[in-house]
């Protein structure tokens, strides 16, 4: 079977390249060139693609290099910030994973005749009721089913996680034993585009003029004290809101960006029995009914409690109604669904405000 894999730089994605290999399967390397400008983290520095170009090398494979920057500033750079723009925090790594890492790979496997795509991602292909599915990898700590949980259709039908059954040690020891030079490299943390040294606020700050805003108990609505810029608060936050030390812990509980109010508030107002989400995406198209019980994630290595999740009468929705109280999820990040195992992902999406 012809196979593209996707190189990244990566230890993963090294090994799963040489696990295709070992399969019998005859294997094309390709990187995507992603962001254009300056990057220290992630994996689209000019490091990464020398390090996959190296690699493809040494197992003898040839190596393709794509230049996607375009793609990747209009899918993900420019929506993530004016989703800080308007009181949102998005998850840039999830959105990559949809617009360029799997549809546009797949794009090119069409393009150049190839049977089938892989990634190093920590996530399995399951069979369940005659059908493929996205399952959690077998290492519970490295675990990526949550960030390739849009798959759907013939990406889904398509796609090999060659390492998904692997845990991470292992992974690094099929790298050494075979002497590749991302053997002992560190894996990627943080979003590729925001530097260590200036960070988002650097990052957002270059694009978008930062607001000042009030800060205001959310009970009493008594101002408490003001920050520079609303753009880089989120819910949950705790320090960095210019508050005065020594009182009781306060947590941002709401933001209204157009009115420049960050409310703030004991962490037990953080508890919420009910999420709205829109942007459903269905491994295979439709939900599993109209309301069903799943296990929800809502970040990234979080827990999946018990949920009934119903879709809204317009459909462009759905409602997750906790079992027991649950933090709040800010506008933004994404909720998975898992099957009641919590094994198998049977869909996802966005959460939003209200529906």
């Amino acid at each position: 079977m012809k196979v593209l894999v996707a190189l990244s730089g990566g230890v993963d994605s090294s090994v799963a390249a040489a696990e295709l290999l070992a399969a019998g399967h005859e294997v094309v390397g390709i990187t995507m060139r992603l962001w254009g400008g300056e990057s220290d983290t992630g994996c689209c520095s000019i490091a990464d693609v020398d390090d996959a170009r190296r690699v493809a090398q040494q197992l003898g494979i040839d190596h393709l290099v794509f230049n996607f920057t375009d793609d990747f500033d209009r899918h993900v750079v420019d929506p993530y910030v004016d989703a800080h723009r308007h009181g949102i925090t998005p998850n840039p790594c999830i959105e990559c994973n949809r617009h360029l890492k799997f549809d546009r790979l797949s794009e090119r496997a069409d393009l150049l005749g190839f049977d089938a795509v892989a990634t190093g991602h920590h996530a399995r292909i399951v069979e369940h009721a005659g059908r493929r599915w996205i399952g959690r990898g077998a290492d519970p700590g490295k675990d990526q089913s949550y960030v390739v949980h849009m798959l759907a259709g013939r990406e889904l039908d398509r796609t090999i996680f060659p390492i998904g059954h692997l845990q991470k040690a292992e992974v690094r020891e099929r790298a050494a034993a075979l002497g590749l030079r991302t053997a002992a490299k560190p894996d990627s943390q943080d979003v590729c585009f925001i530097t260590h040294e200036g960070g988002r606020e650097k990052f957002l700050g270059d694009r978008i003029p930062f607001r000042r805003a009030a800060v205001v108990d959310a009970t009493s609505g008594v101002q408490l004290g003001e920050i520079g810029a609303i753009e880089l608060v989120t819910l949950g936050q705790r320090r960095g809101l210019g508050l005065p030390g020594g009182g009781p812990k306060q947590f941002v509980v709401g933001i209204d960006t157009e009115a420049g109010v960050v409310r703030v508030g004991d962490e037990s107002m953080l508890d919420s029995t009910e999420t709205a989400v829109s942007l459903l995406a269905w491994p295979h198209g439709e939900p599993p009914s109209e309301s069903f019980t799943a296990r929800v994630q809502s970040s990234a290595h979080g827990e999946a409690p018990r949920a009934t999740v119903t879709l809204a009468p317009s459909g462009a929705g759905a409602v997750v109604r906790w079992e027991s109280p649950h933090r709040l999820v800010s506008p933004g990040q994404t909720a998975v669904f898992y099957d009641e195992a919590g094994d198998r992902v049977v869909g996802g999406g966005v959460v939003v405000d209200a529906l």
